[in-house]
């Protein structure tokens, strides 16, 4: 974060409830970014200065009017709303982005569940009372929270129908009389969530928006479920909303996950079940609430699948994307029919390209038109310069766009771009290294354009993972949802130890297992996996943090004890301190964890054993990677990087430590890390990473 960043003028409504989300809000923003300065501003809506309309018959904009009215004169910088509150669309010249971690979406009753007289505030509380409590007299409730639960303590009304996340967060819960199912009352999307709004392309408020999305993903289906791939299918299962279009194979869908939303999309023979431009506005609205969204294209996005409007709709907002090649029905059709589209001494290329034009009308198809085609050479990099010189002397421009893409796809992947005049002087420019890639030449005026990279949080930056492998999905997801190219790279295997296993065999003779790391929670059951040992023998389970259980969850373990704040060995020591004394405890840990821990709870009072269930061992590679930032996840990690490739190699990169541990381990190296949070998941730890990018 740089020193141009100022004050931030938040707007807000100056209800108690309004106020405590905006510091909510500001408290989220300043973990972040801690040199950003907040200054609250609070400014009545007509919602707030009238008492008397029904707010079933209220306008949209009843409480956003003067907060909208206040970013676009520029007297506050951000506004923040319930999500629920904020009107479709916005006034022009604004625009928005969700919180994640949104509250309990149920509404709740206040009160006696006889009641005569019931407060309300919405059509649908009001249907809802209506068929609960059929003999009582329902009528329009209005006020703040505070004032509303006032007028039901002076008998005004026996029932208020409330949003229980709204006296969750001023402490009022313990006022809840009963929690209403969705089943029985849904609620709008957005009640529980907490909204920001700014004013549209203010650089400042964009960047912060990057740090509470995750870059979209514009998937190819293949033609078939047979034919999608394998990142296709990470990203469907990882999916919390997709937008799919008409697929030749609907099982495709079975991919995700029980809890997605699937939003059909699709066009067939010129029936479209959505306008195009809806579409836009559904894409990008789902981003901006921080949903993980697929949008899903049938055979490859990028060959006739309107990707470059869809793509183009969310940069116009600054928000990112990602794009996951498919198999086209051509490359089907082509090899799985055998009339291949190169055949030696019989094609070198093809042309692919459609007689519809926008709108429905047919275009020419002739040679003229088929000349204006770009053209894409494989295995033309040496020949650059000759190709160049023959299409120049065929009468191409040399003002002609061209690009030259290596290693398309990996991470490694590089781009170069120059007119068709500069081509061989482009190519002299291009280090060794990445000219013995395999390298694609395309000519034409498409070449000038492309999808920008920058606009997510990390700036399409390589992120070099050294994480184990059992790690290493999450933070590939973590740094693909950041905007950004993960550089798998993992460094240490866990190798578990035989003694280690002889010990774990007899766990039903300890009363406490201490488990201080994801890694040994996985090296734990793949034991008793690997020996078939009965599960509902196992000891109680003491862990330091919500990455531990949630490895214990995956693995089907419960959790009895975890520090509430501090994530570490020490934070485990003071949580367990008065409950193991004269118990039996099992420390299992990784070679290099060392015994502080044992130590300490024997001097609480518990027998320990102290076991090293598992060594770390290096796994190399022939070459350095290249990347922009590194990511160690643990000290393992840090030792094993310098052994390959020594420290010059991270110098001008950034570089994220996880824990402590990891942190010192680059110290003794002359290694200083630009973000070290001391403790937490991988996927906050990237967030920080992100945050120190801005």
């Amino acid at each position: 974060m740089t020193d141009s960043w100022k004050v931030f003028r938040a707007g807000t409504r100056s209800s108690p409830l309004a106020l405590r989300q905006t510091a909510h809000v500001i408290k989220h923003i300043s973990k972040l970014l801690p040199m950003a300065d907040f200054e609250t501003v609070q400014i009545d809506t007509p919602g707030d200065l009238d008492r008397e309309t029904d707010l079933r018959s209220s306008p949209p904009d009843f409480f956003s009017r003067t907060l909208d009215a206040a970013l676009l004169e520029e007297r506050i910088d951000l506004a923040v709303h319930s999500a629920k509150d904020l009107p479709e669309p916005l006034p022009e010249g604004l625009d928005w982005f969700w919180l994640p971690a949104a509250g309990d979406r149920r509404d709740a009753l206040v009160g006696s569940l006889a009641p005569r007289l019931i407060g309300v505030s919405s059509q649908r509380r009001a249907e809802y009372a209506a068929r609960r409590f059929p003999d009582a007299e329902l009528k329009p409730l209005r006020g703040n929270i505070g004032e509303r639960l006032q007028q039901l303590d002076e008998g005004r009304f026996d029932l208020l129908i409330m949003a229980g996340v709204a006296l969750q967060r001023l402490g009022l819960e313990q006022r809840i009389t009963e929690w209403i199912p969705l089943k029985e009352l849904d609620t709008p999307e957005g009640q529980g969530a907490l909204a920001v709004t700014f004013r549209r392309g203010d650089p400042r408020m964009q960047a912060i928006r990057k740090l509470f999305i995750k870059t979209p993903v514009f998937a190819g289906a293949g033609v078939g479920e047979g034919q999608l791939t394998l990142d296709a299918m990470r990203a469907l299962r990882n999916a919390e909303v997709c937008l799919y279009d008409a697929l030749m194979d609907d099982a495709v869908l079975l991919h995700l996950s029980a809890g997605a939303k699937r939003i059909y999309v699709g066009k067939r023979q010129g029936e479209h079940s959505r306008p195009q431009e809806e579409i836009n506005r559904m894409l990008c609205d789902f981003v901006r609430k921080g949903y993980r969204t697929v949008r899903l294209k049938g055979g490859d996005p990028g060959i006739f699948g309107r990707l470059a409007e869809e793509i183009e709709a969310l940069e116009v907002l600054g928000l990112p994307a990602r794009v996951i090649p498919g198999i086209s029905a051509m490359q089907t059709a082509a090899a799985g029919s055998g009339v291949l589209l190169t055949r030696r001494g019989v094609s070198r290329g093809f042309t692919v390209m459609t007689p519809r034009l926008q709108g429905g009308a047919t275009g020419a198809v002739d040679a003229a038109a088929r000349a204006e085609l770009p053209i894409v050479f494989y295995m033309a990099v040496t020949k650059a310069g000759q190709v160049a010189a023959e299409l120049m002397e065929d009468g191409l421009s040399g003002n002609t766009p061209c690009v030259l893409v290596f290693a398309a796809g990996a991470d490694n992947e590089a781009v170069y771009r120059c007119p068709l005049d500069a081509l061989e002087a482009t190519l002299g420019t291009i280090p060794d290294r990445q000219r013995k890639l395999p390298g694609l030449l395309i000519v034409g005026e498409i070449a000038c354009y492309g999808f920008d990279a920058a606009l997510g949080a990390l700036g399409g930056r390589r992120v070099l993972l050294t994480c184990s492998e059992a790690l290493m999905e999450r933070c590939v997801q973590s740094v693909y949802d950041l905007g950004a190219r993960p550089v798998q790279r993992p460094l240490i295997r866990l190798q578990i130890l035989p003694q280690a296993a002889d010990i774990v065999r007899h766990m039903a003779d300890f009363d406490w297992i201490a488990l201080t790391s994801p890694s040994a929670v996985r090296c734990l059951h793949e034991v008793i996996l690997c020996e078939r040992l009965d599960m509902r023998s196992m000891p109680r389970i003491m862990t330091t943090g919500p990455g531990s259980v949630r490895a214990l969850e995956k693995a089907g373990l419960g959790c009895e004890l975890v520090p509430e704040a501090d994530f570490s060995s020490a934070g485990l020591l003071a949580a367990a301190a008065g409950q193991v004394k004269g118990q039996k405890v099992l420390r299992l840990r990784s070679a290099r964890a060392g015994a502080d821990l044992a130590e300490g709870l024997r001097t609480a009072g518990a027998d320990v054993t102290d076991c090293v269930l598992y060594e770390n061992c290096d796994i190399t590679y022939s070459e350095q990677p290249e990347f922009d930032a590194v990511f160690f996840a643990s000290a393992s990690a840090v030792a094993s990087f310098v052994r390959q490739w020594q420290t010059d190699i991270l110098t001008g990169k950034m570089i994220l430590a996880m824990g402590g541990p990891t942190a010192d381990e680059l110290q003794v190296h002359g290694v200083k890390a630009h973000v070290a949070i001391g403790a937490g998941t991988v996927e906050e730890n990237l967030l920080a990473l992100a945050a120190a990018c801005l």
